[in-house]
């Protein structure tokens, strides 16, 4: 809670610094002078961007042949996102994903279906990314810096990943030495029984990791597209905004800038990326958006994306406690 505290003020505060360095004072001629069609428009947005997402988590454990009901994939999701906007570039979300995911099919696959998923992301994010660089020539130098970096971090990531799990052999060594880690701050025996563990499901997780990457051209394709509906879902919502502000949605400049803008947000160690995503949003939509809107749209993005992660997220992680409280209640009667 601490960390949402700090994160929520460290946005306002953003909001507010950018309110008064474009000197705009909302005034209710302004509040009803919003096409209020635009703005539903991209709370619905928002709310498709975690539909496609709980979609596609769905449909990676279906390849692992696991059921996943679209509430409880839904569920999990928006949990996540709560989790995602208190941590440092969104760190928690994944940890979350894992541990719902984890009670139907285990630690081991449950984590590949998460590292499949952002690796579906990546290979989403830098291609489209490039390619809207080059027809809008829009931010060129910066969208090729930010996709450079995200590409090469990519690259060692999953030669990390493909050289510890390679064969049986590399996984078990790297269980080993995760043992060793672990026997400087535990005794022998504890370790060796988390050692069992830790074996077993990192070689549940090599078996699930190789059955989704062989999987055939037209489940991947599927995937892919859940994953691109899911990220354009979101992308637009500022076009949205703009609209709703009665502005040109400059659906081309716009989505240029959030694919820039999504990788940049990975990296700050703010929670939420607060403060970060408020002054990257400012520096891009300056180009083309009129000072004197760029303030409001600001503020109304984050609390679509950002605000409305906390509070839907909160509202749903106290509902699955709850139901996950009473439930143990009822067993142990």
């Amino acid at each position: 809670m601490k960390a949402a505290i700090i994160g929520i003020l460290i946005s306002l505060i953003s909001i507010a610094v950018i309110f008064k360095l474009t000197k705009i004072v909302v005034t209710w001629e302004m509040i009803l002078h919003v096409d209020w069609r635009f703005l539903a428009l991209a709370f619905i947005l928002h709310f498709f961007f975690w539909l496609f997402w709980a979609l596609r988590l769905k449909f990676l454990a279906f390849l692992l042949n696991t059921t996943l009901s679209l509430k409880y994939a839904l569920e999990t999701t928006i949990a996540s996102t709560f989790f995602a906007a208190i941590t440092p570039s969104s760190v928690g979300g994944e940890p979350m994903r894992v541990k719902m995911v984890a009670a139907r099919m285990g630690i081991g696959p449950a984590s590949a279906v998460v590292l499949a998923e952002r690796l579906f992301d990546a290979i989403f994010l830098i291609p489209a990314l490039l390619f809207f660089l080059v027809i809008s020539g829009f931010a060129m130098k910066l969208g090729v810096t930010v996709g450079l970096s995200f590409f090469i971090f990519l690259f060692f990531s999953l030669f990390f990943f493909y050289y510890t799990f390679k064969t049986p052999e590399n996984t078990d060594r790297f269980a080993f030495k995760l043992d060793r880690f672990l026997r400087r701050f535990i005794s022998a025996r504890k370790a060796e029984k988390v050692l069992e563990v830790v074996r077993r499901e990192l070689r549940r997780f090599r078996n699930a990791a190789i059955d989704l990457t062989t999987r055939s051209p037209c489940q991947i394709a599927i995937v892919m597209l859940l994953t691109a509906l899911m990220w354009f879902s979101g992308f637009l919502i500022p076009s949205m905004i703009l609209m709703a502000l009665r502005l040109e949605p400059a659906f081309l400049l716009s989505l240029t800038s959030q694919f820039i803008l999504v990788i940049v947000t990975l990296v700050p160690l703010t929670p939420g990326a607060s403060g970060i995503a408020e002054a990257g949003m400012v520096s891009l939509y300056s180009h083309f958006v009129p000072l004197h809107a760029l303030g409001l749209l600001v503020a109304l993005w984050r609390i679509i994306t950002y605000y409305t992660n906390l509070i839907v997220g909160l509202l749903v992680t106290i509902l699955l406690l709850r139901s996950t409280y009473l439930k143990d209640n009822h067993q142990g009667d």
